[in-house]
C-alpha cells in the first residue's frame, strides 16, 4: 500500500500521509456532497455560495478524512488539538448565514453536534466509546429533520456535520490496535 506524504498545510485534515484509496474517497465525498447542496448554493450571491461551498468541503471531506488511519493518527496523539478542533468547528451558523437558511435549527444542530462530539472525546479510551459515538450520532440524526424551520441543504449539511464531528472525529477508530501494539511491545521487552 503507497502512502501519500501530505504537505504540513494540510495535516490537521489529512494527517501526515494517506493512501490513495483514502484520497479518492474523500475527493468523492466532497463530490456527492457539492452536488447534494448545489441547488441551495445556486440561489445565493457568488461570493457567498463560494464561501459556502468551502464549508461544506470541510465538512464532507472530514466526515470521510477523520475515519482514515493518517488523519485519525494525527489527532489521537494530540488531545489539545482535538479540543481546539471541537472549539473552532462553527459551520452550521455560518453555512445558515451564508444560505440565507433559518438560524435556530442550525444552531441546535450545532449545539447538539458539539456537545456530542465533547462526551464522545472525554470518553477516549473506554471501551465503549465508538458505540456511544453511535447512539449519540443516530439520536442527532432523529431530532435533526423534525427540527422547526429545517431546510433540506442545511440537513444535508448537519447530518454530515454530526458525523463528522460525534463518530469520525471523536472516536479513537485506531485505539485497539494501538492497545495491541504497546503490549505486543512490551512482551517482546520482558521475553
Amino acid at each position: 500500500m503507497t502512502m501519500i506524504p501530505i504537505p504540513l498545510v494540510l495535516h490537521d485534515v489529512l494527517g501526515k500521509q494517506q493512501t490513495r484509496s483514502s484520497l479518492l474517497l474523500i475527493s468523492a465525498a466532497v463530490a456527492i456532497a457539492l452536488l447534494a447542496m448545489a441547488p441551495a448554493l445556486a440561489d445565493i450571491a457568488p461570493w457567498r455560495s463560494v464561501l459556502a461551498a468551502l464549508l461544506i468541503v470541510d465538512i464532507a471531506a472530514g466526515a470521510i478524512a477523520n475515519l482514515t488511519a493518517g488523519t485519525n493518527d494525527h489527532y489521537a496523539t494530540r488531545s489539545r488539538s482535538r479540543w481546539v478542533f471541537l472549539a473552532v468547528h462553527v459551520h452550521l451558523p455560518v453555512l445558515a448565514l451564508l444560505l440565507g437558511a433559518p438560524l435556530t435549527p442550525a444552531l441546535t444542530a450545532w449545539a447538539a453536534t458539539i456537545a456530542g462530539g465533547v462526551i464522545v472525546n472525554l470518553l477516549a479510551g473506554r471501551t465503549f466509546q465508538r458505540v456511544a459515538a453511535g447512539v449519540i450520532f443516530a439520536a442527532i440524526l432523529c431530532v435533526l429533520p423534525i427540527l422547526p424551520d429545517q431546510e433540506p441543504a442545511l440537513l444535508i449539511a448537519s447530518s454530515l456535520f454530526a458525523f463528522k464531528v460525534v463518530y469520525a472525529f471523536a472516536v479513537d477508530h485506531r485505539a485497539d490496535s494501538r492497545k495491541g501494539e504497546v503490549q505486543h511491545e512490551s512482551t517482546a521487552r520482558s521475553a
